[in-house]
């Protein structure tokens, strides 16, 4: 496979929103492993190898541990993930796949209560941010280095 636009230089501008927000979530009060697994669900759920490999590799830098980092897809059968992280988990899968059941009750009755409204938000842009990152690197197919 080849790389077919470089999104970076095609158009700066909106890569800088884009980064904007991200500079913006790196303020915010979540802990880096917890976003780290986060952006490793929704790029696992989407196949996005550059961003597999992205993400892997920071959760590593950040002290993330090989056993949880291969068992995040089958988070619910291990014993290896927190509550809280149950929940974001769960939040998570509920976004990135919006279309399958539109964020279900059940979904925010178990992410409410582990996050306060600011978290939440950060949660969810955490979310977002890294399904748009997503669909830049599968569409312009970015090759992971």
């Amino acid at each position: 496979m080849q790389t077919r636009l470089d999104f970076y230089t095609a158009d700066p501008a909106i890569m800088k929103a884009l980064l904007g927000v991200e500079n913006q979530i790196a303020k915010g009060s979540l802990d880096i492993l917890l976003k780290e697994l986060v952006r490793l669900r929704a790029s696992q759920i989407n196949g996005c190898a550059f961003c597999l490999d992205m993400h892997v590799t920071d959760a590593v830098k950040a002290g993330e541990s090989s056993r949880r980092l291969a068992t995040v897809a089958a988070w619910r059968e291990t014993p290896f993930f927190s509550d809280r992280e149950r929940a974001a988990l769960a939040w998570t899968e509920a976004l990135t796949l919006v279309s399958h059941d539109h964020v279900p009750d059940a979904v925010w009755e178990a992410v409410r209560p582990h996050f306060s409204d600011a978290e939440l938000m950060e949660l969810t842009a955490v979310i977002t941010s890294i399904n748009s990152w997503n669909r830049f690197a599968i569409a312009f197919r970015k090759m992971p280095v």
